[in-house]
């Protein structure tokens, strides 16, 4: 894995996403004497924070640490406030700079306080997980969670660069790595074939972020994100497929109360957007069947034998590309052919959920 990869994320503020070794250096681009630079970070990225705060320093500018909890206790507004008061005491300017260590659940945070803070100061994302990096620092969607769902505020905000080094990875637990996989196999159905190619071509190597193939993997699923942001920063209509496995996924989060991984829930819910989409006439019957191996050929569940249907439907009603009472899902009408489908019978979302269940 020697080879830096940029993907150019387009649209009113364009930025790149930076993959592959000496990432960590692009992040002197963003920096100049005298400039506040808040660290967000959660456990465990001692070492790589090491390496920020000295990239800081040498460039001049003023690191401040701030430790965050683990994972998506980190994205509660009792955190942001934190956040918020170190740097009001810091003295924080439109000027200076936010930096977000750590997975998913960290560039949420880093990035809702970037846009909140003076209505907005730079951020500049460098995601440890596979999730992040293929999902969540891409975009700029930044947001927290609430008792009444995932992700329920929040607001967009582009960060100025994305950075990833590979090698930040491989120390992830491999069930962390492969919940990852689900965002990447989701580019594949959604967007990018070759994803599913480069994945059937070796699936062991494919769940190993020190693997070569990792790196084509993250750029392809980063490329297929930037294109749809590209076309669509506001989720306005275009972006929409990038939620596609999500209603359903979200809605098992909220009733698991968070203790699922968001990945092993992204890829069950793939399974009920197919058997949805199929049950509406829309899905191919193979294409659900190719969803259900890729998903089990690297490990990940695709079956769901928790909470009730009656809990489950209720949180899908919260979901955000909800119309009123109207569900709307996105379901695939071929292999990298998504559209919406609106307003689906109580029958129908029952059969999906029953497809589901182990």
């Amino acid at each position: 894995m020697s080879e830096l990869w940029t993907v150019r994320v387009h649209g009113p503020a364009p930025y790149p996403v930076h993959v592959g070794p000496g990432a960590l250096g692009r992040l002197r681009d963003e920096l100049r004497p005298e400039r506040r630079v808040l660290i967000v970070h959660q456990p465990g990225r001692e070492q790589l924070v090491t390496a920020v705060e000295a990239v800081v320093r040498e460039s001049g500018a003023q690191a401040w640490s701030a430790p965050v909890p683990d994972a998506e206790a980190a994205k509660e507004v009792g955190v942001l406030a934190a956040l918020w008061q170190q740097m009001g005491i810091a003295g924080f300017t439109r000027d200076d700079l936010v930096v977000g260590v750590g997975g998913g659940a960290v560039t949420d945070l880093a990035g809702f306080a970037a846009a909140t803070w003076l209505r907005g100061v730079d951020v500049v994302q460098l995601p440890t997980s596979l999730l992040g990096v293929v999902d969540a620092a891409v975009g700029g969607k930044t947001g927290l969670n609430t008792a009444e769902g995932k992700n329920l505020v929040g607001a967009f905000h582009p960060p100025r660069a994305v950075l990833c080094d590979p090698a930040w990875l491989v120390t992830m637990p491999r069930g962390e790595y492969v919940a990852g996989l689900a965002e990447v196999i989701k580019a594949g159905l959604i967007a990018d074939p070759v994803i599913l190619d480069l994945l059937r071509a070796d699936t062991a190597a494919a769940t190993r972020a020190d693997a070569p193939v990792a790196l084509e993997l993250i750029a392809r699923a980063v490329q297929v994100k930037a294109d749809v942001v590209a076309a669509d920063l506001r989720e306005a209509s275009l972006r929409e497929i990038l939620n596609y496995g999500h209603t359903f996924a979200h809605a098992i989060e909220q009733v698991e109360h968070y203790t699922w991984r968001h990945g092993d829930a992204v890829a069950v819910g793939l399974v009920y957007a197919a058997e949805l989409g199929q049950r509406a006439g829309r899905t191919p019957t193979d294409l659900v069947a190719l969803t259900r191996e890729m998903l089990g050929s690297v490990g990940l569940p695709t079956t769901y034998g928790g909470g009730t249907w009656e809990d489950l439907r209720a949180a899908m009603g919260r979901d955000k590309k909800a119309r009123g009472a109207t569900l709307r899902f996105v379901v695939l009408d071929g292999l990298a052919r998504p559209g919406r489908l609106e307003g689906p019978s109580e029958q129908l979302l029952r059969q999906a959920f029953d497809a589901v269940q182990p």
